[in-house]
């Protein structure tokens, strides 16, 4: 029964945040006032409290209290070379990754001139789906060299691609060249995303290199527009 409780309390608090009843940077109501508000005890709100710090809806500061987080749009940085369950540990139960495709191919005459490979050489192709707050908001296209990473399953795809090549493989992704575009949506996506109405896509192209300079990945992460803050911090020199 308590845990039910406390279930229903999160899910109230959280399903508030979401549609902006509670705004972010507002404070949530004390222990104690949510105790009486929503007849429980403190040990259930503290449970229910937790778990909404875990999955991303709020930030407890010591001495003030619980922060709520601005939800609506995800922070997505422009410079970093990190990976989609880096990002995603903030957000908890609240994201999820379907892979949609995974499949070694011959690439055609567009991906061999962005990846500068020869006709016979293979790629590892994976599609992947990010589900945020139950809604199909990134589609992730990855095009990885065969001979970089002789297998890959769809077990590693839905955990993490780059800790299966660092930690498995022994390889050091060093850097990546970027490009961002706005996009009319293609027929994957539509048929893969939520897409709501919207007309245009967001797409972040990667070209990632090893340390030796060699390139191994092209990505093309696509994202639902309303979704997303793309942020990075710039200095002048």
């Amino acid at each position: 029964m308590k845990h039910n409780k406390f279930m229903k309390i999160y899910e109230n608090i959280a399903s508030q945040i979401r549609d902006g009843r509670i705004e972010g940077g507002a404070l949530l109501p004390s222990e104690n006032e949510l105790a009486d508000s929503y007849a429980a005890s403190r040990e259930t709100i503290r449970k229910a409290l937790k778990m909404l710090s875990e999955d991303g809806y709020i930030h407890k500061v010591q001495g003030k209290g619980s922060i709520v987080l601005d939800v609506s749009k995800f922070d997505f940085p422009i410079s970093g070379l990190v990976s989609f369950k880096e990002l995603s540990k903030k957000m908890g139960q609240r994201a999820k990754t379907f892979v949609e495709e995974l499949e070694k191919v011959k690439p055609n005459h567009d991906l061999s001139d962005k990846m500068k490979l020869g006709k016979d050489e293979l790629f590892w192709k994976v599609n992947r789906v990010r589900e945020i707050d139950g809604e199909r908001i990134i589609l992730d296209k990855d095009f990885l060299l065969e001979k970089y990473v002789p297998s890959l399953t769809k077990e590693i795809c839905q955990d993490s691609i780059y800790e299966y090549l660092e930690g498995e493989l022994g390889l050091t992704i060093s850097f990546a060249k970027k490009e961002i575009t706005i996009e009319e949506p293609s027929k994957e996506d539509r048929r893969y995303l939520d897409l709501e109405g919207f007309h245009n896509i967001v797409v972040v192209k990667n070209y990632v290199y090893l340390d030796d300079a060699s390139m191994i990945q092209y990505t093309e992460s696509r994202h639902r527009p309303d979704k997303f803050r793309f942020v990075d911090f710039a200095r002048r020199k």
